[in-house]
């Protein structure tokens, strides 16, 4: 959590450090994407049980029971993982087409630390009265911040190809996790009755 912050306030610095580490794919995932995924998770879970969300369908707001939050944050964890891991793997695959020679460790690197601040502004999602969208386009917003000083730090492309290698991963960036957060706000808000209806189902042989 810290290191997200750092990233919003002091990136250059950050990201030097960051880079000088030299962290390998699976201590980037479960010592920062992790615990920052379990603490915004854990904090939106307890506010789906306790306050609910607004189904403007039902007109009213909709209390989650604690099976049924457990399983929709585990939910958005695994989908926040697969964002990390699949926006890394095309961003490799966009640097390749700028010529870049990099590995999968430098494009995660740079995707998985230039998300923690979108990871971070879930802590929004706590407050029922707030639209989902407001934390995902200030998340969004620092996460590019946070990508133009990672880019050329993390995937070293030659420098009249960095702007661009920046800009594709930017816009690749928003559009996943701009469809992840879409699917997720409409679930929340009640848009799929039938796979709700699911969810309550399996969260009932919950033993909690």
């Amino acid at each position: 959590m810290i290191k997200a912050l750092l990233l919003i306030f002091e990136p250059i610095a950050t990201w030097e450090g960051i880079l000088l580490a030299r962290r390998s794919v699976g201590f980037v995932l479960t010592t920062y994407v992790l615990p920052l995924l379990l603490i915004t998770s854990a904090a939106e879970g307890y506010a789906l049980v306790h306050w609910g969300k607004w189904q403007s369908d039902v007109s009213r707001f909709k209390t989650f029971s604690v099976g049924e939050a457990v399983l929709v944050e585990v939910a958005q964890i695994l989908l926040s993982f697969g964002v990390v891991l699949l926006c890394a793997r095309l961003v490799k695959s966009i640097a390749a087409t700028f010529h870049g020679r990099n590995n999968y460790t430098q494009a995660l690197t740079a995707v998985a630390y230039s998300m923690g601040p979108l990871f971070l502004l879930h802590f929004l999602d706590v407050f029922a009265g707030i639209s989902p969208w407001v934390a995902w386009t200030i998340g969004i917003c620092l996460t590019v911040a946070a990508l133009y000083q990672g880019v050329p730090r993390s995937m070293e492309p030659d420098p009249p190809h960095a702007f661009g290698l920046f800009l594709m991963s930017a816009l690749l960036l928003v559009l996943i996790s701009g469809l992840v957060r879409f699917a997720t706000a409409a679930y929340l808000q009640g848009k799929f009755p039938a796979l709700q209806s699911l969810i309550s189902n399996l969260a009932a042989r919950l033993p909690f």
